[in-house]
């Protein structure tokens, strides 16, 4: 997507796709207009889609405890919590991205456009998150719930029963195959209480960047990181 005369013809085809219609339209709009849009286009008057995102943070983590604790009765805590970090992590939210197909909807920069892709996992994952916002400004969090789960339910059952795969590995095994380098991890952020942090950790190759990642324990967040990575480059280990 382009321009906002582009976006706003296409937005009944993504209210059809969620399931749900928007009171305010403006919401729906404002969940796919990226911060470099701005940069580029200053007569514009809407906001971007940060704020929605931080919100649709919690939504979405809301959602997918609550699934969890339903459906998984007989899991203790901490295996909840590992759940679901691996449900609502960058990568998987990415795909849940891809699915709808919220991609050709973004307002984006030229030149976030044609970067070649660097980032863009984390792009569609933010803009998910932000269309979860947008939907429980405009109609609560049972509707915001009713969306996700009509939408991603069955992705949920297939993810929780994969194996877990070592993305750090992977990525590492990736990494020396094409460049005979090995990647490293950086804490950029730790946030939260003692006993209950996050971490947001980046993977390296070098000095690039290859993708950032969160968790409640570093190596938790550094998995996430390299999972991201991973599927940015497109790589699959199926």
């Amino acid at each position: 997507m382009q321009t906002l005369h582009e976006l706003l013809a296409c937005l009944p085809a993504m209210e059809e796709r969620l399931g749900y219609t928007f009171k305010n339209k403006r919401l729906l709009l404002q969940a796919f207009v990226h911060r470099s849009y701005l940069n580029e286009n200053r007569h514009f008057t809407e906001s971007h889609n940060e704020r929605l995102e931080f919100l649709g943070d919690s939504v979405l983590g809301l959602i997918v405890a609550d699934f969890l604790f339903q459906n998984f009765p007989d899991q203790p805590e901490g295996e909840l919590s590992r759940l679901r970090s691996q449900l609502v992590e960058a990568g998987t939210c990415s795909q849940y991205a891809l699915k709808l197909g919220i991609e050709e909807f973004l307002l984006l920069s030229k030149g976030e456009r044609y970067n070649g892709g660097r980032g863009r996992a984390s792009i569609l994952a933010n803009t998910l998150e932000a269309l979860l916002g947008a939907v429980y400004l405009d109609g609560g969090l049972e509707e915001a719930r009713q969306v996700f789960l009509s939408n991603f339910q069955d992705d949920l059952y297939a993810i929780l029963h994969q194996p877990t795969l070592n993305w750090k590995a992977l990525l590492q095994d990736w990494t020396q195959k094409r460049y005979q380098k090995t990647p490293s991890y950086r804490i950029l952020e730790e946030s939260g209480p003692e006993h209950q942090k996050t971490f947001r950790v980046a993977v390296y190759l070098e000095e690039t960047l290859l993708g950032e990642g969160h968790g409640s324990s570093k190596k938790q967040a550094e998995q996430a990181a390299a999972e991201v990575a991973l599927k940015q480059v497109e790589v699959s280990y199926t």
